[in-house]
């Protein structure tokens, strides 16, 4: 009973920040989380901060950042801010003695990285980066198959994520905040073939179309491993413009069959579907029923606060995503 009691301990959380991801996806899930209480809410302004305080039921708001991280009822904050504020404020909230998720990426670079993970280690806390669909039961499912053997060795991994195109005052195209589609999608086509194949590539080759803004709008990598299989994805924010229009694609061949998402979306929840082909001809579709994935992030990260697990999404697993990411970059000339 005694576990049972700390296991459902609610851990006090702090967000830096009120972006769109916020009410689109992270409160929802913040909101179904059993161990989460969402107990204060900074903005850059407190007219904002009280709107959302209201608006979500959080105890407490402030009109700063750094306010928030002198509250020392909270434990844990989350961290949604562009691009460039994940370095510095990340930093703070560690050296301040809080937990952090911080979004995806979790740094312009391995070498920010890094010294942000050696920042949560010298304060002993946690660092998490928030990527929501790796807690996804659907991408555990995929990894068990390609482990137990279903469709033999992997010889081939493709992967697309394309959104609609945005207007131009949007972040996301904008230079100064680090945007362009490697930074805002690249990163799931690349954690998600990671986690697949679960090792690095020893090639990379890129090429992508950039805008005015000199951000890049389209990218396509070339991925090669050591034992000569290989992995490609595309990126890109080209469909009709802020229609919240969107391709999701995956598909895995090995020497005996291949794995496709048939019935599959980044940050997907509900029932989910993946078609196994075989080359005797035998197929199947099967589904896998998914909960909210922000939902799942905060309450993983809210058991490793109180002691029970260390963070799914690992220092070495971003670290390792963070250096692809440097290699495409450098690649596409950004």
């Amino acid at each position: 009973m005694e576990s049972e009691a700390k296991a459902m301990r609610k851990i006090k959380w702090g967000v830096m920040g009120t972006a769109f991801i916020c009410e689109r996806s992270t409160f929802p899930g913040m909101l179904q989380a059993e161990n989460c209480e969402m107990y204060a809410i900074a903005g850059r302004s407190m007219e904002k901060a009280e709107q959302f305080k209201e608006k979500y039921g959080f105890e407490k708001a402030y009109g700063s950042y750094e306010e928030l991280l002198t509250d020392p009822e909270i434990e844990a904050v989350y961290i949604p801010l562009p691009n460039t504020m994940h370095y510095e404020w990340t930093i703070k909230a560690l050296k301040s003695g809080k937990h952090v998720l911080c979004e995806k990426p979790l740094a312009p670079t391995e070498a920010q990285a890094k010294e942000m993970f050696a920042a949560a280690e010298e304060n002993h806390v946690y660092l998490m980066e928030a990527f929501a669909y790796q807690h996804s039961p659907y991408l555990t499912a995929i990894r068990e198959e390609i482990k137990n053997g279903t469709i033999g060795d992997i010889r081939y991994m493709e992967s697309a994520y394309i959104t609609s195109d945005y207007n131009q005052n949007n972040i996301r195209m904008r230079r100064d905040t680090l945007g362009g589609c490697t930074y805002d999608l690249g990163v799931y086509n690349t954690s998600l073939i990671l986690r697949t194949l679960a090792e690095e590539p020893t090639e990379i080759r890129a090429i992508a179309s950039f805008s005015e803004e000199k951000i890049d709008k389209l990218t396509s990598v070339i991925m090669e491993y050591g034992d000569g299989k290989k992995a490609a994805f595309s990126c890109g924010m080209v469909l009709a413009t802020d229609l919240d229009r969107h391709i999701d694609r995956f598909e895995i061949q090995g020497t005996k069959g291949s794995i496709k998402g048939t019935g599959f979306e980044f940050n997907g929840d509900g029932e989910l579907s993946y078609t196994v082909t075989m080359f005797d001809g035998k197929e199947e579709v099967k589904t896998v029923s998914v909960p909210q994935n922000y939902r799942l992030e905060v309450e993983q990260l809210g058991r490793c606060v109180a002691g029970e697990e260390t963070p799914a999404v690992t220092k070495e697993f971003s670290l390792a995503n963070a250096r692809i990411i440097d290699s495409i970059l450098k690649e596409i000339g950004y």
